[in-house]
């Protein structure tokens, strides 16, 4: 059995890699001429980092990646609303890792270069187009010269929020949707705070900055610290500025107004992306949840299946979790019953996860504490109970499947 992916992001690869270890073979197909380190931070959290670790990948993880100790929520004046381990420091068995995003795609790329068949990965090849039967998938590959048609057992749609795929088995369904939110993101070796491993969400309803260091830095004292400003610019459901990118640039001077106000004491954040060369720019979308993913041999996975919002760090974790539950499923059911139940496991746990970001996921304790003192407070709990910020982060972490103790 020969399993067909469309995109080798990290869902794709992480499937093949999956695959390979059951006996399973695959054939890697994947729009562009070369893999990039493109993009900036994210965060993997224990229930995907255990795939990883599954496949041999945690040494790796260690060079190139930073262990998240805690995670902080602060209002835009740096009043502290919520802190709370992570990882291994919150009781999980792995670690949370904050990393660049194409330091893991290319990780997981050069991986599956060592350990996949040659000829397993094709960059510059797109899947355009297939047709099932009852023994097999016929798939339309385009590249710049030519078009050919290869057939395997099964056809995983893993080619990103803009999936060829899902079009096409869903020619109806709503495009892209922005919430009116726009992101400006970027990079830079910056000085350590609070140890060089901790993350920070800060801001009020209007403007939050996302603060976490994604890798050692070229000093003791240094890191590279990745930060995202995001503010809401237009209302929901206005009409997309541009197409999502991962190379759109954006400017210091479109992002200072809406920090103007911010006062970190353990940061200066104006300075850290004033002194950012590469800023980029991308507006905040997703797509409404499907009521399927798979039609006989056919399966969606990752961003294609169930784009969200990049709040609570879910978006490569889930996509992860995906590529471990269809494996498993293949390894024990034939085609059309393992996407049955790998669609019955995944999607309306992720659909949960797309809805929930929708609200500000577990940043909203920020927004809830914006609304109630605007202007900052002397006392916490004058302004929210713990047990309101309790029941945000821990609902959350629950749905999403990475609280501790959830099944491993």
């Amino acid at each position: 059995m020969t399993v067909i992916i469309a995109g080798a992001g990290i869902g794709g690869l992480t499937l093949a890699l999956m695959l390979h270890q059951r006996g399973i073979a695959s054939a890697v197909y994947e729009a562009a001429p070369e893999v990039k380190p493109l993009g900036v931070g994210i965060n993997a959290l224990p229930h995907a980092i255990r795939e990883l670790e599954g496949l041999g990948l945690l040494p790796q993880l260690d060079e190139i990646a930073i262990r998240t100790r805690s995670l902080t929520y602060m209002t835009h004046k740096g009043q502290m609303i919520w802190s709370e381990p992570r990882g291994q420091y919150a009781g999980h068995d792995v670690p949370q890792f904050s990393i660049h995003r194409g330091y893991l795609q290319s990780l997981l790329w050069n991986t599956a270069m060592e350990r996949l068949p040659p000829g397993t990965l094709s960059p510059g090849h797109r899947v355009v187009d297939f047709a099932q039967d009852a023994d097999g998938v016929d798939v339309r590959i385009g590249t710049e010269a030519d078009t050919q048609h290869i057939r395997g057992a099964c056809l995983v749609g893993a080619d990103g929020i803009h999936s060829t795929l899902r079009a096409i088995m869903h020619p109806d369904a709503p495009g892209i949707r922005w919430t009116g939110i726009q992101m400006w993101r970027g990079a830079r070796e910056w000085e350590k705070f609070d140890g060089g491993d901790a993350m920070v969400i800060a801001g009020n309803e209007r403007t939050k900055i996302v603060l976490y260091p994604i890798a050692p830095g070229s000093t003791p004292s240094t890191v590279l610290m990745n930060w995202v400003v995001y503010s809401r610019v237009a209302v929901p459901d206005s009409l997309l500025p541009e197409r999502e990118s991962w190379s759109r640039r954006g400017r210091y001077e479109d992002i200072a107004p809406l920090i103007a106000d911010f006062a970190l004491d353990f940061i200066d954040i104006h300075a850290l992306i004033r002194e950012t060369s590469d800023i980029f720019l991308y507006p905040m979308c997703d797509r409404d949840p499907l009521p399927w993913w798979s039609r006989g041999r056919v399966t969606l996975l990752g961003d294609a299946a169930h784009p969200m919002y990049p709040v609570g760090s879910n978006g490569a974790s889930q996509a992860i979790v995906d590529g471990r539950c269809l494996t498993d499923q293949l390894a024990s059911q034939d085609v059309a019953q393992a996407f049955t139940l790998y669609e019955h496991e995944r999607l309306p746990v992720t659909a949960g996860v797309v809805m929930s970001n929708r609200k500000g996921g577990p940043e909203r304790m920020v927004d809830l504490v914006a609304q109630r003192a605007p202007d900052g407070f002397d006392r916490l709990e004058d302004v929210v109970s713990v047990e309101e910020l309790q029941d945000i982060s821990g609902s959350y972490s629950k749905l999403a499947g990475f609280h501790v103790g959830a099944p491993s």
